[in-house]
């Protein structure tokens, strides 16, 4: 094994490919530049559709448990604790949702205009 690899050169390699692609006519060259162009942009179509998504990890929900016996004023400090949070998590949706829907009316204005 040792004297196969000793034999190997990339100098001799390069050369015995020169030697042989200069033997070939000019129609064989057009034809082995147009298939490794073609096999490039295979395997480059192949790479780029190859995407895959990000895995959907779901956004569990916990409720908080509560005594049983807890008295009226417990439960309005808690709301009261809790509304701020809350009015702000509202607006930010109703936000979103304005967004949205002033998007889609612009679109809607375009195609208008356009007569669809």
């Amino acid at each position: 094994m040792q004297q196969f690899f000793a034999r190997m050169s990339p100098i001799r390699a390069w050369h015995d490919l020169r030697l042989f692609l200069g033997t070939r006519q000019p129609q064989d060259l057009w034809f082995l530049l147009l298939s490794i162009t073609l096999t490039c942009f295979i395997l480059w179509a192949f790479v780029h559709d190859s995407y895959a998504e990000k895995v959907y990890k779901p956004k569990i929900v916990y409720f908080e448990q509560w005594k049983l016996d807890r008295t009226d004023a417990e439960i309005i400090a808690q709301q009261k604790i809790d509304k701020p949070i809350r009015d702000a998590q509202i607006a930010a949706q109703r936000a979103r949702e304005e967004k949205l829907r002033a998007g889609f009316k612009r679109l809607d204005d375009k195609l208008n205009a356009m007569g669809i």
